[in-house]
């Protein structure tokens, strides 16, 4: 009696892992990434991580360079383009906008192994100029929209006292850098420290000091401004 299974019913979980498979390389390369940088990970590392061959890696990124892209657009533009349609379709408050934009970035990138893409790109710009070029268009000048937009909105609608909004971006953004920046390089060693380590904590200490400076509150005459 012949007990070999239909062919045909392998073709489902065939084609369930065929529309897995760009996931799972793209994972496998942030890790490798994170863990190595951009020049000395290798392809060939990067799928056999991914339990496939590097022609299999071939067929859906050609070069080591457009895998890079791919993550950059998978781990951080899309979470970016994300928290732009929130901030196009929020009705409430500008502070309760700024607060959930940051927290959403920190949640998505900053704590995540995302995060140490920033440090990946910034150690080897030199001599990759035509990645940080990717990174800068599609990290940097995004945020800074979604960002500076936020600010623009409550500016206009009298929540926030009017400033210099290109410089204050910055601001926003730099402590969440500095926090993922840590955690992916001393904080993933042994290293030992007194320090508080609650990173969740620090972040909404940040956009607490940050909305003080920038929320716009009653007086005693009832006329509103921020801090002189």
């Amino acid at each position: 009696m012949n007990t070999t299974p239909p062919l045909v019913s392998a073709g489902p979980a065939r084609r369930r892992r065929k529309e897995a498979r760009p996931h799972e390389l793209l994972q496998a390369a942030l890790d490798l990434f994170v863990e190595k940088g951009f020049a000395a990970t290798r392809s060939g590392e990067v799928a056999m991580r991914a339990g496939v061959s590097k022609g299999t890696l071939y067929l859906y990124f050609p070069s080591k360079e457009e895998l890079f892209k791919a993550v950059i657009r998978t781990y951080l533009t899309a979470p970016i383009a994300e928290g732009q349609a929130l901030a196009d379709g929020f009705a409430g408050p500008s502070d309760e906008l700024l607060r959930t934009l940051i927290l959403m970035i920190w949640h998505h990138v900053g704590r995540t192994p995302a995060g140490s893409i920033c440090k990946v790109v910034m150690g080897e710009a030199r001599n990759f100029p035509d990645l940080a070029q990717f990174y800068v268009n599609e990290v940097i000048e995004p945020t800074h929209r979604l960002l500076s937009g936020a600010l623009r909105r409550g500016i206009a609608r009298g929540e926030f006292r009017d400033l210099a909004v290109d410089h204050a971006v910055p601001a926003l953004i730099a402590p969440s850098l500095l926090l993922a920046m840590h955690q992916h390089a001393i904080g993933a060693c042994p290293v030992r420290s007194e320090l508080p380590q609650d990173d969740e904590a620090a972040i909404r200490t940040q956009i607490d000091l940050v909305l003080e400076g920038l929320v716009v509150r009653p007086t005693a005459s009832g006329s509103r401004q921020g801090p002189p």
